[in-house]
């Protein structure tokens, strides 16, 4: 183990970091609480695409702390957005200019919450011009928090995390998603799966595109790719996983930014044979 490993992870009181951590922590704690007994459930973009009473007031939590410390950022969350690409986009295109934004998704699971299915997180990102430069995602579930800084490496439980080993697709664990939208991201996915199945270990469906990206940062996973996500799905998860030596690019190898939607993550190693199988199983983008 080198000397960069054995250094203890500090996180100081009035940081960025800091302040992520907490709100994730607090959010998540009393999420926790609520497991099956929110009271509203309403329908956002399709049947698939929910959300609660308890996702609304976790967003409202996480943006009053953060507000507390700091009144002059912005803060993109997902319950405060339209459903659907337009709307999403269209939310992103007027909160990117800001010097500091936080990206949040109070509950990234919605649909395994609603079912008492104990794998969602909050994830929390703060970008700096664009650039993000603090992931947190929390599982309330397994107290697991994952955290990144810009250029200070990712950690888990406190211990830095570091991509898998896996040198192919045949030795990778990967994970996906059923996109909320039916007529085009949802039939890409399923076209990819189908091709990319024989090819690798296994497949995964977690159905949190943020713990996903968690796991694939730790080394749990090898990749993760879906069709169709929002920012607040993927910023915090970016960083965690190229601090930890792993890559993020769009489907077509692109770098990633806060505007990417198609996404395909890995521990750099496996990265472009799996973008070679989901464009040749989707050849029309």
């Amino acid at each position: 183990m080198s000397n960069e490993e054995n250094i203890p992870y500090v996180v100081t009181g009035k940081s960025y970091t800091a302040v992520a951590i907490n709100c994730a922590a607090k959010a998540g704690e009393w999420i926790k609480t609520r497991l099956g007994q929110f009271t509203s459930l309403n329908i956002k973009s399709s049947a698939a695409d929910l959300v609660t009473e308890v996702d609304k007031g976790a967003e409202i939590m996480i943006r009053k702390l953060i507000m507390t410390h700091f009144p002059h950022h912005e803060i993109l969350g997902e319950e405060s957005v339209d459903p659907g690409r337009e709307a999403s986009a269209q939310a992103l295109q007027e909160a990117k200019e800001a010097e500091y934004l936080w990206i949040v998704d109070p509950i990234d699971g919605t649909t395994n919450f609603v079912h008492g299915l104990p794998f969602f997180s909050v994830s929390i990102a703060l970008a700096h011009k664009g650039e993000v430069i603090v992931g947190v995602i929390y599982d309330p579930m397994r107290d697991e928090l994952f955290v990144a800084e810009k250029g200070k490496g990712a950690y888990v439980h406190g211990k830095r995390m570091r991509a898998a080993k896996d040198p192919a697709l045949s030795d990778s664990l990967v994970a996906t998603g059923f996109p909320t939208e039916h007529d085009e991201a949802l039939p890409n996915n399923l076209a990819t799966i189908a091709a990319l199945a024989p090819q690798v270990r296994n497949i995964r469906t977690i159905g949190s595109a943020a713990l996903s990206m968690a796991y694939v940062a730790d080394g749990r996973l090898t990749g993760f790719y879906e069709w169709n996500l929002n920012a607040w799905d993927m910023a915090a998860g970016s960083l965690l996983i190229t601090e930890s030596g792993g890559r993020v690019t769009d489907i077509d190898g692109n770098p990633y930014h806060l505007g990417v939607r198609d996404v395909a993550a890995s521990n750099g190693a496996i990265h472009e044979s799996l973008l070679n199988v989901l464009r040749d199983a989707v050849p029309q983008r």
